[in-house]
């Protein structure tokens, strides 16, 4: 369990993390866990459309020059080629964006404060540091191949790219290491089942508060 920060004001809702590689199916299990009830804050989502604001606009390209603005709108493949490929790049970008979504995160939790428990799903949970502000840590895993396999189908990209992107993010190993539960995600059945299994242990230990 994280020590105490900002979010430990909201001392009845428990802040889930949910995590995985790209192409772990991490958003699905988000949404699985929706299913029962369970308010879930998807923050990768969140962040494109924080990119649209004038605000982030702003800073994104003071960081990386006007040519990142095209139609008034951030050029987001073209900024995904520039942070792929230098580790440097990507930290000033996250550096940007990171903020601006715990600002907004922090608004929808007032708006979900009743809740018992909340999804917080993000990719890189454990790479920014937000680890820190959650009671609990999910980390949801998949094969490699499998996970290549899924994002060259969804995102009509490259087998380079993919690894390219899962160089930047830890490993499963360091994520398993400090999480609190791990769901294999290969098939949907058994991945669901330990949803469930997650689901009846929380139900225990809020009885015990």
């Amino acid at each position: 369990m994280c020590s105490p920060n900002y979010f430990s004001k909201f001392d009845m809702t428990k802040i889930i993390g949910l995590t995985g590689g790209i192409g772990s199916g991490k958003t699905t299990i988000a949404h699985y866990f929706h299913s029962f009830g369970i308010p879930i804050y998807i923050a990768d989502d969140e962040a494109k459309k924080l990119m649209d604001s004038q605000e982030v606009k702003d800073l994104v390209k003071e960081a990386f020059g006007e040519a990142i603005i095209e139609n008034g709108l951030i050029n987001r493949e073209k900024l995904a080629k520039i942070v792929f490929d230098d580790q440097d790049k990507l930290k000033k970008l996250n550096a940007i964006i990171h903020p601006a979504v715990q600002t907004h995160f922090k608004n929808w939790l007032l708006e979900n404060n009743s809740a018992a428990y909340i999804i917080y799903e993000a990719a890189i949970l454990f790479e920014s540091g937000n680890y820190k502000n959650c009671d609990y840590i999910i980390t949801v895993t998949a094969p490699t191949e499998t996970r290549i396999a899924r994002v060259m189908k969804r995102d009509n990209t490259t087998r380079e790219q993919i690894l390219k992107r899962m160089n930047a993010q830890w490993i499963d190993q360091q994520r398993v290491l400090k999480s609190t539960f791990v769901i294999e995600n290969e098939n949907t059945a058994e991945a669901k089942k330990e949803v469930r299994k997650i689901l009846n242990f929380l139900k225990i230990i809020q009885k015990q508060l």
